[in-house]
């Protein structure tokens, strides 16, 4: 899996491309809590339009993320899931606690 992340404005986003699983969620998390914990962060964006694949440890990775922005302070957003991953995310109940936004904004929760 490919992983990039910017930090611009306040916004973290951090972009997934192609499968993120075991092997890959380790490494990541790490790198996204050590981002998560700079104070200038007040906004941070999963950029799923490349990713084509989560298991139950992507799954986990975004939900521990969650909780660390929430206890933060930190709006958290995912973005424009591919029609495999929105199905994973949507039968994990993560949509009903995360917003997910496009270019054009906010389109639900």
């Amino acid at each position: 899996m490919k992983y990039l992340t910017k930090i611009a404005g306040g916004t973290l986003t951090a972009y997934f491309d192609g499968e993120l699983d075991h092997c890959s969620a380790g490494k990541v998390r790490d790198d996204l809590d050590k981002k998560i914990a700079d104070p200038s962060v007040k906004r941070i964006i999963f950029d799923l339009s490349k990713l084509n694949f989560m298991d139950s440890t992507g799954i986990g990775l975004i939900l521990g993320r969650y909780k660390l922005a929430k206890a933060r302070g930190i709006e958290l957003f995912i973005a424009d899931p591919d029609e495999n991953v929105s199905k994973i995310l949507k039968l994990s109940g993560i949509f009903s606690i995360i917003s997910v936004i496009d270019s054009r904004g906010v389109y639900g929760k």
